[in-house]
């Protein structure tokens, strides 16, 4: 069993900054992909970014030179480095890991962009 603890949703103006944080504990080790999704309010669930254990990266073009994702693989931690947030990045963020062709969400972080 594996659990998820996300960290660092806030408020923020337009064209500030954000870092969001999970932890990944349990049975976790040699995790395949992990990831960040995000749902604004009356949208679908959204991939952010992902990284695969291979290193390869994707993000969805709306984020594409604003965002970075990253990993701390001895910690089991992702990371998501927010830039130039624009209002139209609110939403709940969710921390997504694929391990061992299982599925794991974390709880959901709000991540409000206001001025």
């Amino acid at each position: 069993q594996v659990q998820l603890a996300e960290s660092g949703g806030g408020l923020v103006q337009p064209g500030g900054s954000l870092r969001l944080s999970c932890a990944a504990s349990g049975s976790s080790r040699n995790v395949y992909i992990m990831a960040w999704y995000r749902q604004a309010p009356g949208k679908e669930r959204e991939l952010v970014a992902r990284i695969i254990t291979d290193g390869s990266i994707n993000y969805a073009d709306s984020v594409k030179g604003r965002f970075t994702i990253s990993r701390d693989v001895a910690k089991n931690m992702v990371y998501l480095e927010m830039n130039s947030l624009k209002t139209e990045d609110t939403g709940v963020y969710y921390c997504f890991i694929l391990h061992r062709g299982t599925t794991y969400w974390g709880q959901g972080s709000q991540v409000t962009v206001s001025s």
